[in-house]
C-alpha cells in the first residue's frame, strides 16, 4: 500500500483539508479544473486507511463512467479486494440494487422489470390509444418527460390530478394514473421509480431504513448541485443517524434545471446541516489565467452562489478572441479559419471543441468543415441533415418533385398523426397493385378505394393528396419566392404546429427553423434557385456528411454535453440575445442564472485558448434577423477580449460602444428591440425574439409562455412595450 503521508504531499493544503476531514457533514465546492475527482477517492481511500471498512461506504455519482472512473483510481491508493467492497455506482444503480433485496415489502417480486425511457414511451402510447387520445392532444414522449418531472418532484398523480386546471392538465393527469397503475400491474418500475420506491420503503419501513442508514456511515454525492428533490430527500433518510455526508460539487455549473436539478440543495447545505465544515478547491489547473479571469467575472453576475474566487498558477495566456461575424454562414466561416490556423500550428485536431447553445447550429459549422475535409464528431446528438424532423421535412419537399416516392410517403403519412395504421397502409397497397394506380391517386380516391378503414382516416388521405397536388402545381406556377412557399407548405401539413405546440419540442422546432433559413441562403446565392437543385445539394451533403469515428477530429457539441469534458481550444458560437441566452431565460432571474452557468461551463473547458462568436444577423424563418450581442458579452472584462471583426461584418464602433449601443438597434419608432418585454392584447406578456422589415412590413417574432412563439405584423399586432 502506498505511504499515506507521500500521497497527501501530491494534494494542495485545501484538497488536503478536504481529504483528512473527520466526521461529520462536509460540504465540497469545487472549482472547475481544481481536482474534484482526485479529491474525492483521496477521501474515500483516506478513510479505508484510518480503518473505515469498505462496506461502510456509500458513494453516488450520476453516470456510470465517473463511478468507473473513481473506482479505477482507488484500484491503484487500497487493496483492490478492498475497493470491490465499496457500494458505488449511480443513484439509480445503488437504489435498484437496493429494491431487489426488499421489493416483497413493496409488493413487487425481486425480478421486478425496470423500464427505460423507450419502454415507459410505449406503454404511454398504448394507454393513449386506450383512451382514444390522438398523439395531437398528448404526444407520448412529451407526457413521460411530464411525468418524470412530475416524479422527481415527488408529485404524486393524486396531486397532480387535484391541482388540475386545463383539459390538458386533466388529461395528463389520467393519463399519469392508468400508468402507474399499469406499471404495478406488470411488476415494473421506470427509473424515476427507483428513487421514489426507495424513499417509500424508507419510509414505510423504520426498520429497514435503519438497516441501512446503520450500513452507509458514510455517504459521498459527486455533482451534487445536479440532484433533484427525490435524491436529495433519499440522502436526508440515509445519513440522518451518523451524518456523514460528504457532498462534492459547483453552483456555478448547475445547468439541468430543465431536467428536474435543484440548485437549493447545495446552496441550502449549510441550512440543512448547520454545523456541516465548507471547504473551497479554487486552485484551477486546467485553463489559463486570462480565460479564468474572463470566467470569474462572468459568474459574479449571479446572485443565487456561493462566494468563492477561482485562481491558478497556469501562464498568463492569450487574449480571448471575440469573432464579430455577418451571420451564421460567416460565423461558420470564421471558426474555420481558426481551426485551420490551429491545425496549422500543430493543434490536434482531437484537441478542439466547438461548443453551441442548441443542437438547430450545428448545420452550418458541420458544413464549413466537411466542405474542408476536416474530420469532426458530433456529441450528444446526431447530424443536422439525420434528425427526426429534418428528414420528414425533406421527405415532403420530395414528394412535391416526385410523388412516386414511396419512402418518403411511408415516412409523412402519419406525420403529424392522422390515424393510420399497418391495416391501412396495407389496404393502400393492395388498392395500388388491384387498379394499378400511383399511391397519390389512391388517396385523391380513398373515399370510394379505401371503404374499408374509417372515415376520419379517409378524409385525412384525401386532404393530404389534395395538399400535395396544390403545392405540386404552386410549385412550377407561383411568384412566391421558393422559400416562402416551402414555409407555406411546411406549415399546411402541420409539421411546424406539432412541435411548435409542445413545450418539450423546442428543440425540433428549431431544427425545422434552420432548415429554412438554409433554403433561404440558397436562395439568395443561386441565380436561378430550385427545389430540385436544392434537394440534390442536401442529399449529396448528407451522403458525405459521415465521418471516421477518430480520436483525431474536431468536436461538435452543445453546451450542456461539454460538461466534465476540456480542450486545448474552445469555440463558443453564437452568444447573442435570444440563442444564449436563450429568450425564455429572460423571463425569470433563475433562468437567466442558469443561461450564465451554462455560458461559464463553457469558457471553463478551455485549457490555452478561447473564442467567442455572435452574428449581427442571423436566418429566422426565411428571413435575415438582426441580432443583438449577448448581454453577457458586457460581464467580461474588455481588456481580457481581442474583438476579430470579420471583413464582411459591418463596420461600426468600437466593440464596447456596439454593446450598449445594441439595445437600441433597429427600434425605429416602436421601441421594440430583441429581448424586450410586450403585452399583447390577447396572447398576454411575453418577450421578443426577433424584429425584421420596417415601416408598414416591420413584424416581430414573440415567445408568449402559453401559446408559443408568434409572428406579427406590428401595424396590427398593438403591442405594449413593458418597462423592467
Amino acid at each position: 500500500m502506498p505511504a499515506v503521508e507521500e500521497l497527501l504531499s501530491q494534494l494542495n493544503p485545501q484538497q488536503r483539508e478536504a481529504v483528512t476531514f473527520g466526521d461529520g457533514p462536509l460540504l465540497i465546492i469545487a472549482g472547475a479544473g481544481s481536482g474534484k475527482t482526485r479529491v474525492l477517492t483521496y477521501r474515500i481511500a483516506y478513510l479505508l486507511w484510518r480503518g473505515v471498512r469498505a462496506e461502510h461506504v456509500l458513494a453516488l455519482t450520476f453516470t456510470n463512467k465517473a463511478a468507473e472512473e473513481m473506482r479505477e483510481r482507488l484500484f491503484g491508493l487500497v487493496e483492490p479486494e478492498r475497493a470491490r467492497q465499496l457500494w458505488m455506482g449511480t443513484f439509480h444503480s445503488i437504489f435498484a440494487r437496493i429494491l431487489r433485496l426488499e421489493a416483497p415489502r413493496l409488493g413487487y417480486t425481486p425480478d421486478y422489470t425496470i423500464y427505460d425511457t423507450e419502454d415507459s414511451t410505449g406503454l404511454l402510447r398504448t394507454l393513449l390509444r386506450q383512451m382514444g387520445i390522438g398523439n395531437h392532444v398528448l404526444d407520448p414522449a412529451a407526457a413521460r418527460h411530464q411525468i418524470s418531472h412530475l416524479k422527481n418532484r415527488m408529485c404524486s398523480w393524486q396531486e397532480f390530478a387535484a391541482s388540475a386546471r386545463t383539459p390538458r392538465e386533466r388529461i395528463l393527469a389520467e393519463l399519469y394514473r392508468a400508468y402507474e397503475e399499469q406499471l404495478r400491474a406488470n411488476n415494473a418500475m421506470d427509473f424515476d421509480d427507483l428513487l421514489l420506491n426507495t424513499i417509500r420503503l424508507f419510509q414505510a419501513h423504520p426498520d429497514v431504513l435503519a438497516r441501512y442508514q446503520e450500513r452507509f456511515r458514510y455517504i459521498f454525492v459527486d455533482e451534487y448541485q445536479d440532484t433533484n428533490r427525490a435524491q436529495y430527500v433519499a440522502l436526508q433518510l440515509l445519513a440522518a443517524r451518523y451524518r456523514n455526508l460528504c457532498v462534492v460539487g459547483d453552483d456555478a455549473q448547475s445547468i439541468y434545471r430543465w431536467r428536474g436539478a435543484d440548485i437549493r440543495n447545495i446552496l441550502d447545505f449549510q441550512r440543512d446541516y448547520p454545523d456541516a465544515t465548507l471547504i473551497r478547491l479554487e486552485q484551477n489547473y486546467r485553463s489559463t489565467q486570462r480565460i479564468l479571469a474572463a470566467a470569474d467575472a462572468l459568474i459574479r453576475h449571479n446572485q443565487q452562489q456561493i462566494p468563492k474566487r477561482l485562481w491558478t498558477a497556469n501562464p498568463e495566456g492569450e487574449l480571448i478572441r471575440l469573432l464579430i461575424c455577418a451571420d451564421e454562414r460567416d460565423e461558420a466561416a470564421q471558426v474555420l479559419h481558426y481551426i485551420q490556423r490551429e491545425l496549422d500550428s500543430g493543434t490536434p485536431a482531437g484537441a478542439i471543441a466547438v461548443l453551441y447553445r442548441t443542437n438547430a447550429q450545428s448545420q452550418p459549422l458541420e458544413e464549413a468543415l466537411r466542405r474542408a475535409r476536416i474530420p469532426y464528431v458530433l456529441v450528444g446528438g446526431i447530424s443536422f441533415y439525420q434528425r427526426k424532423e429534418i428528414k420528414d421535412a425533406l421527405a415532403y419537399l420530395r414528394l412535391l418533385l416526385n410523388p412516386a416516392d414511396m419512402v418518403s410517403w411511408l415516412r409523412v403519412i402519419n406525420e403529424p398523426p392522422r390515424g393510420i395504421g399497418a391495416a391501412t397502409l396495407e389496404q393502400l397497397r393492395q388498392a395500388m397493385h388491384q387498379h394499378n394506380l400511383s399511391f397519390l391517386e389512391v388517396l385523391e380516391h380513398a373515399d370510394t378505394l379505401l371503404t374499408g378503414i374509417r372515415r376520419s382516416a379517409r378524409e385525412n388521405l384525401q386532404a393530404l393528396a389534395a395538399l400535395i397536388r396544390r403545392y405540386r402545381e404552386a410549385l412550377h406556377s407561383s411568384a412566391v419566392p421558393l422559400d416562402l412557399l416551402v414555409l407555406e407548405y411546411l406549415e399546411a401539413t402541420g409539421l411546424l404546429a406539432l412541435y411548435r405546440q409542445d413545450e418539450q419540442e423546442q428543440e425540433r422546432y428549431m431544427n425545422l427553423e434552420r432548415l429554412i433559413a438554409t433554403l433561404s441562403e440558397y436562395v439568395q446565392s443561386s441565380p436561378a434557385p430550385s427545389l430540385r437543385e436544392y434537394l440534390q445539394q442536401v442529399a449529396l451533403m448528407s451522403e458525405s456528411e459521415l465521418v471516421p469515428d477518430s480520436a483525431d477530429a474536431v468536436t461538435l457539441m452543445t453546451l450542456h454535453a461539454a460538461k466534465g469534458l476540456e480542450f486545448s481550444v474552445v469555440f463558443i458560437t453564437g452568444l447573442e440575445q435570444g440563442l444564449l441566452p436563450l429568450a425564455r431565460a429572460t423571463e425569470s432571474r433563475e433562468e437567466l442564472e442558469e443561461e450564465r452557468r451554462l455560458l461559464y461551463v463553457g469558457m471553463t473547458r478551455a485549457r490555452e485558448r478561447l473564442y467567442l462568436s455572435y452574428a449581427q444577423h442571423r436566418w429566422r424563418w426565411g428571413e435575415s434577423i438582426l441580432c443583438r450581442p449577448s448581454d453577457f458579452l458586457q460581464e467580461l472584462p474588455p481588456e481580457l477580449l481581442e474583438p476579430i471583426p470579420s471583413p464582411t461584418a459591418a463596420p461600426g464602433v468600437p466593440f464596447q460602444s456596439a454593446l450598449r449601443a445594441s439595445a437600441t438597434e433597429g427600434m425605429e419608432e416602436d421601441g421594440l428591440y430583441p429581448g424586450a418585454r410586450v403585452r399583447h392584447p390577447v396572447f398576454g406578456v411575453g418577450t421578443v425574439e426577433a424584429l425584421s422589415g420596417s415601416g408598414e412590413n416591420r413584424r416581430a417574432v414573440v415567445r408568449f409562455p402559453h401559446v408559443g412563439r408568434k409572428l406579427l405584423l406590428l401595424r396590427y399586432a398593438r403591442l405594449q412595450l413593458l418597462h423592467r
